[in-house]
């Protein structure tokens, strides 16, 4: 990463650290910024940090992200090799979906995080996230694992790990898509990328 990128991440990190566009700027414990490889060719959204990730200050690290990290790992897609972020810096009270209001607030971090990444292929893990960045009624239980490409870069909706959780019945659902996402990078010549980082 050039001095340049470096220091727009920087500048970045400290904007969003300070930002109190919304009310949840007064309440968290820690700006939950994001994660990870930031040149990564793959880049996964959630919604919002639970308590873990606003008591650490790292996106999905509770058990919804260890779970995550179980399907990253059988899937070659290792957590330190891709870049994973919330559309919602700040802890929701009581982990309520993000209103959109906070989320109009806040997506202008992500917008940036994008900018400077710039990666190939973009996971929505879960319904809110793919609202927000592929289309406004989209349906998750019918629409996981299908490819949406917008300015070039190839989206795809995933279950939110939490969801697996609750209905363990989803979990294969999970391990195909991410299968899929696996296969597409291949496709798009980008698996090296990780594959030779992660060596």
């Amino acid at each position: 990463m050039n001095d340049q990128k470096s220091a727009e991440w920087t500048t970045l990190e400290e904007r969003c650290r300070d930002c109190r566009a919304c009310a949840l700027g007064a309440t968290r414990t820690n700006n939950v910024f994001g994660t990870g490889d930031r040149e990564s060719p793959l880049m996964f959204v959630g919604e919002a940090p639970g308590a873990d990730e606003d008591a650490q200050g790292i996106p999905f690290v509770g058990r919804a992200g260890q779970l995550l990290d179980k399907y990253l790992l059988v899937t070659d897609l290792p957590r330190d090799k891709v870049y994973i972020a919330n559309i919602l810096k700040c802890r929701p009270p009581h982990n309520r979906d993000p209103e959109e209001s906070e989320q109009d607030a806040c997506i202008v971090h992500l917008r940036e995080q994008f900018r400077l990444i710039r990666p190939r292929v973009l996971v929505c893990l879960g319904r809110i996230a793919a609202m927000r960045l592929i289309k406004p009624d989209f349906r998750i239980t019918r629409e996981h694992g299908q490819w949406f490409c917008k300015n070039g870069v190839w989206m795809m909706a995933v279950y939110h790990p939490s969801a697996l959780l609750r209905d363990p019945t989803k979990r294969e659902d999970m391990l195909r898509d991410l299968q899929e996402v696996r296969r597409k990078l291949e496709e798009l010549g980008c698996a090296p990328m990780i594959e030779e980082a992660s060596e």
